[in-house]
């Protein structure tokens, strides 16, 4: 995903309200900028942080500018979870996601059997494989982690998703970290526990789990690499 050239770079100086940030830009106006992410941005929303914002191209819009990403400790983390869907369109028709090489047909936004909206459902022939996406910003000593905060929504797709694989579907689940200094996932225990505790137990029953990592700037977004997820995955994470 590259920009229509670098996104213009601001001071964040605070996030609030959930889905707004104030920012000021480098002639010092101090302005609203959208902020398309759900969690709590844990570690990623310090004041006087560097920022990246874009210009919304619908001039109808209450806030012209989104937040896209954050500097901390020198490197550029994404935070606006919308990107994590088209990221990884993106990725899967370049046939650069593990086990989907190009052959497989691509369908976004759809509804699984059992009602819930999931991101993708990819076919081959006979093969059938529903994916959620998850973005993730949050890390601890170099791991990446999801949750950020407590995510009922997210636990329920994981049910969805057990539920799809005791039918007999395929199922997946891919953690996109929208960062590139973490080298490893796993879930954040200690924020949700709950979540933790299904995405081990969806593991157990066969669901796929992925992790990647992104290169991050204000040229642009690219999923870069996967993460080791071995056999043991539940056993070591």
């Amino acid at each position: 995903m590259k920009f229509s050239g670098n996104l213009p770079t601001v001071t964040l100086v605070r996030r609030y309200q959930r889905f707004l940030a104030e920012v000021i830009d480098e002639h010092g106006e101090t302005f609203v900028a959208h902020c398309p992410n759900t969690g709590s941005m844990l570690g990623c929303c310090q004041p006087g942080s560097q920022a990246a914002i874009s210009l919304a191209n619908n001039p109808a819009r209450k806030y012209r500018y989104t937040l896209e990403m954050v500097r901390q400790d020198g490197v550029w983390i994404g935070v606006n979870s919308a990107r994590a869907n088209t990221l990884i369109a993106e990725a899967l028709a370049a046939g650069r996601i593990d086990g989907f090489d190009q052959s497989w047909q691509i369908q976004a936004e759809v509804k699984a059997p059992g009602g819930s909206r999931l991101d993708f459902r990819l076919r081959r022939g006979a093969e059938n494989v529903y994916l959620e996406v998850k973005s993730c910003s949050l890390a601890l000593n170099g791991r990446a982690m999801f949750p950020d905060a407590k995510t009922e929504r997210g636990r329920r797709h994981l049910v969805e998703l057990m539920n799809l694989t005791a039918a007999g579907q395929g199922a997946a689940i891919l953690f996109l970290a929208q960062r590139q200094d973490t080298t490893s996932f796993a879930p954040a225990d200690h924020i949700d526990s709950e979540y933790g505790q299904a995405l081990r137990q969806a593991a157990a029953m066969g669901v796929r789990v992925l992790a990647y990592d992104c290169a991050v700037s204000p040229a642009g977004i690219k999923t870069r690499r996967a993460y080791p997820v071995s056999s043991k995955w539940c056993e070591t994470i």
